[in-house]
């Protein structure tokens, strides 16, 4: 018999109800006639409080609410990937109910995160009588050009045999059995799992590698690694949609899991808009066949807000056991705080710093330390890796908000958006002297035995000549540029080449939207050649002034826009010509 209550009161979109049995917390519940969907959030003796994940307009006291003994839960497998979902895991694409007459989902109405209708050829790799274990692949199906999705034994299965196990070359639902095990337990193609539970692994593993993102100044100066996280704080205007959007396409994950977590409907609508058409760079195949997308924008029901980041985060975990390197991208968790803060406001919580519950912090970390690289449970081994990229949309550009301080005690690396870049249309906006990574020192091995000395060489004199030009840019405040020497004034001018010439990045531009380390290496050793040629010749006694004169920014926008085979040549051809036109400065 059914777990049965009846509502007592309404705030918002939150109600209390009494209740015939126990519930557990997180529980879900059928609210009201309309059988809305909710979630238990406070139990207060016979009483409970839940969070409905749709508005409650019409809803009466005294109408049921049924407990269904389940937490709230996604199913995991085949025709996961491509797919669009909301914050609780109804697919949006090709789900609407068929007596609907309009594009929006009808209230109460509930889908399965997977078509059940679908098909798949389940090719097995295990035999009868082999032992299995949690974690163990029995399996896969091959999903749209060759992605090979792994069928694996559920967490938490004991050890047992396989007893029948389907022949290969067949066609099954996602709820068809195509495995019995000895102790009775039937594997189907999906499994359920519920949201805010972390999928187990068999053991944590330490940072070694870096995701590369293709950006210039993200590589170079402050690389993520693969299995960390990055935090990317900035005002409106700041591009931080466009920027995870360029991680999104660029970065060498297999699998991103993008979620648009109560940012405008029309930035969401651009997204699904656009990327179904672009072509995955590594692939030549539609972007979002490796994609997954969960929109809840702002005008959605602020409580699915909350659970959005959960559900992004169990389907990441699915494709990390599975052995994948898999970016999650939040945009943003500023919005998911500010529906944590108002839920916690209707349950009458002692607020704290600007109003976030106290416990804003904790449900952060919860959700970070979910990342990382693993090594996934069973066999045959797999390593995996989840990657996160958190935008955050501080208040004015604040970077001392609530949200702001704890994602940042959480995270590696802290990609700061600056407006006043932004608005001198420098992109991507990334503040260089605000922005750090703490994965240098774990990454070093890496760089140094793909890359050699030379990127060790390069980033150190990038980072220089930065911070060079900030301190002569305060003196020059002080007694102007005519006052500097002529090494200072060339200085001056290297640090600005370095700003729109290595750390500004055209998305637009083909042969320039996506850098690879080697490119970035040889790119920050022209720079660092240049530099090292013009400044012997400014201690042989040609002036700042002559070398002005050659226009040396022109000429290396030049080579930015090349191809990488191009680079190594044109900028042989390109020193050559300037060391004689720097012959002809010193002969005059």
């Amino acid at each position: 018999m059914s777990n049965m209550g009846r509502i007592r009161s309404l705030a918002g979109t939150v109600i209390r109800a009494d209740r015939d049995k126990p519930v557990s917390n997180f529980e879900v519940a059928r609210v009201g006639n309309e059988r809305l969907l909710g979630e238990v959030i406070r139990i207060d003796g016979t009483e409970v409080d839940i969070q409905v994940y749709e508005e409650i307009d019409g809803v009466h006291v005294g109408e049921p609410v049924e407990f269904t003994g389940e937490l709230l839960g996604i199913d995991l497998g085949p025709g996961l990937l491509g797919s669009v979902l909301d914050g609780i895991g109804r697919p949006l694409l090709g789900s609407f109910p068929e007596d609907s007459v309009s594009c929006f989902l009808k209230r109460g109405f509930f889908s399965r995160s997977l078509d059940t209708k679908k098909k798949w050829v389940f090719t097995p790799i295990r035999a009868c009588g082999d032992p299995v274990l949690q974690g163990d692949v029995i399996g896969s199906v091959i999903e749209g050009e060759g992605f090979r999705h792994l069928i694996l034994v559920p967490p938490g299965s004991g050890p047992s045999r396989v007893r029948e196990i389907s022949p290969g070359d067949r066609k099954f639902s996602v709820d068809d059995t195509v495995c019995l095990l000895e102790n009775g337990q039937k594997i189907s193609l999906c499994q359920r799992w519920y949201v805010r539970t972390p999928r187990p692994c068999a053991e944590k593993l330490s940072f070694s590698e870096p995701l590369i993102t293709g950006q210039r100044v993200l590589d170079t100066l402050f690389p993520v690694a693969l299995g960390g996280a990055a935090v990317v704080p900035g005002g409106f205007g700041t591009g931080k949609t466009v920027t995870q959007q360029s991680l999104a396409k660029w970065c060498n994950a297999e699998v991103v899991v993008y979620i648009g977590c109560g940012e405008r409907g029309n930035e969401m609508t651009e997204v699904l808009e656009e990327f179904p058409h672009i072509r995955d760079p590594h692939t030549g195949r539609p972007l979002m066949e490796r994609m997954v997308l969960i929109a809840n924008t702002s005008n959605m029901p602020v409580a699915a807000r909350e659970a959005s980041i959960y559900l992004g985060m169990t389907i990441a975990e699915y494709f990390r056991d599975m052995g994948l390197d898999v970016a999650l991208m939040a945009d943003s968790t500023s919005r998911w705080a500010e529906a944590l803060r108002e839920i916690s406001g209707r349950l009458g919580e002692m607020p704290g710093e600007e109003g976030y519950p106290a416990y804003l912090g904790s449900r952060l970390a919860q959700y970070y330390e979910r990342a990382g690289r693993v090594m996934a449970l069973g066999e045959p081994r797999r390593k995996g890796s989840i990657t996160i990229f958190n935008a955050v949309s501080p208040g004015g550009g604040d970077f001392s908000e609530p949200v702001t301080q704890a994602s940042l005690r959480l995270s590696g690396a802290f990609w700061a958006l600056d407006k006043r870049l932004a608005e001198s249309r420098h992109f991507p906006s990334i503040n260089w002297k605000q922005s750090y990574s703490l994965y240098e020192r774990a990454l070093e091995p890496y760089f140094m035995q793909n890359l050699g000395e030379k990127w060790r060489d390069g980033v150190s004199f990038l980072r220089e000549l930065l911070d060079r030009e900030t301190e002569l840019l305060s003196l020059v405040q002080i007694v102007g540029r005519d006052a500097l020497s002529e090494q200072d004034k060339w200085d001056l001018e290297m640090g600005e080449i370095i700003r729109i010439t290595f750390l500004q990045q055209n998305a637009f531009d083909p042969l320039d939207a996506f850098n690879s380390l080697e490119r970035q290496m040889q790119f920050a050793g022209t720079l660092k050649d240049l530099h090292e040629l013009v400044t012997k010749e400014i201690e042989k006694g040609v002036l700042y002034q002559q070398i002005q004169s050659l226009g040396l920014l022109r000429r290396v926008l030049s080579l930015r826009g090349t191809s990488p085979e191009e680079l190594q040549e044109r900028s042989s051809a390109w020193f050559d010509d300037l060391i004689r036109s720097l012959s002809g400065l010193e002969g005059s």
